[in-house]
C-alpha cells in the first residue's frame, strides 16, 4: 500500500499554467505556494485584488522566481464570472483548473442573482465558471468536495432557502453538489472524447479561515484541537495530488488516509452512493444550466 501523497511528491511543474480559485488564503494559498515553488505559472483567481497581491508577495518572499498572476473572480456573481471567463479564454491555455474557492456555514446570505450563498458559490459559481472555460483546459479540472457531503441532501424545491435555512445542512448539500458535478463532468468529458479529466478531492478537517463562522465556543476551542486536525498545508495535499499526481485518473476522488478521512497523507477517498448517482447528477446538471444560464455544451 502506498504511503500516501504529500507536497514532497509534487513533481516539477515548469511550463505548466494552473489556475486556482480562492488562492489568496487557506488551502488555495498553500496549493499555490507549492505549485509556484515547483515552477508552475499560477493564476490566482480571487475576489479581492489587495488580498491576492498580498498572497503573491508572501509567496515571492519564499520563492523569488515565482510566476504568479491575478485574475478577478467573484463566484457569487454570475456576471463577474462571465467577465472572468472571457479574460481567461483570451489568454494562454490552462493545464489545470483547481476549483478551490468556497464558503462554509455563513449566516443566511444570497448571491447577487439571489441564490443561497453556499449553493450559489460552492456549486453554481463553480459550475458556471468551469462550464465557460472547460474547453480552454488541457489536462485536469479539480473540484473540491468535503467529507460533509456524506450527510448532504439536495432539496430541488427550495434551492434558494426561501422556506428554511440551516447553515450546516446547506453546506452539506453544496458539497454533495460538488461531487455530483465532478463525476458527471468526467463522464461527459470522456463521452465527448476529451483528454481533459475531472478529479475530486477533499481536505479532511483542516483549520483554515473557513472556520470563521463556527459558533464562538467552537472557535475558542480551535487552537486546542489543532493537533488533531490538518493544518492548511496538510489539507492541501489531496488538492495537490488531484492537480499533479502521476497516477490519478478521471473520476478519482482523493482525501486524507487517516481515521475518518480527517487527517493524514492523501490517497483514495470514499464518496457516497448518492454522490455517484448518475440520475441525480444529470438532474443537478440540468437545473444548474437552467439557473446559471451556462450550458457547458458537453
Amino acid at each position: 500500500m502506498s504511503k500516501g501523497f504529500t507536497a514532497d511528491d509534487v513533481g516539477a511543474q515548469t511550463g505548466r499554467r494552473i489556475l486556482v480559485t480562492g488562492a489568496n488564503a487557506g488551502l488555495g494559498f498553500e496549493v499555490t505556494r507549492v505549485l509556484a515553488a515547483r515552477g508552475a505559472h499560477v493564476v490566482l483567481a480571487c475576489r479581492d485584488a489587495d488580498k491576492a497581491e498580498a498572497a503573491m508577495d508572501r509567496i515571492r518572499a519564499d520563492v523569488p522566481a515565482a510566476e504568479l498572476s491575478f485574475q478577478p473572480l467573484d463566484l457569487a456573481d454570475l456576471d463577474q464570472i462571465r467577465e472572468a471567463a472571457e479574460a481567461v479564454l483570451a489568454g494562454p491555455r490552462i493545464d489545470v483548473l483547481v476549483n478551490n474557492a468556497g464558503v462554509m456555514i455563513p449566516p443566511k446570505t444570497l448571491t447577487k442573482q439571489g441564490f443561497e450563498l453556499q449553493f450559489g458559490v460552492n456549486h453554481l459559481g463553480t459550475f458556471a465558471f468551469t462550464g465557460l472555460v472547460h474547453r480552454h483546459i488541457d489536462d485536469r479540472i479539480v473540484i473540491t468536495g468535503s467529507i460533509a457531503h456524506k450527510g448532504g441532501e439536495i432539496d430541488f424545491s427550495d434551492l434558494s432557502a426561501s422556506r428554511s435555512y440551516h447553515n450546516w445542512q446547506r453546506y452539506q448539500a453544496s458539497k454533495l453538489a460538488n461531487l455530483l458535478h465532478m463525476f458527471e463532468l468526467d463522464r461527459r468529458l470522456g463521452a465527448a472524447g476529451r483528454s481533459t479529466q475531472a478529479i475530486g478531492c477533499h481536505p479532511g478537517v483542516a483549520l483554515t479561515e473557513l472556520t470563521r463562522h463556527l459558533p464562538l465556543p467552537l472557535r475558542t476551542m480551535t487552537p486546542l484541537a489543532a493537533p488533531f486536525f490538518n493544518s492548511a498545508a496538510q489539507g492541501a495535499w489531496p488538492t495537490l495530488q488531484a492537480a499533479t499526481g502521476a497516477h490519478v485518473q478521471g473520476g478519482d476522488y482523493l482525501g486524507p488516509q487517516g481515521l475518518g478521512e480527517i487527517t493524514g497523507r492523501s490517497g483514495p477517498a470514499r464518496a457516497t452512493r448518492t454522490a455517484r448517482d448518475p440520475k441525480l447528477a444529470k438532474e443537478l446538471w440540468a437545473r444548474s444550466v437552467e439557473l446559471t444560464g451556462v450550458d457547458p455544451g458537453i
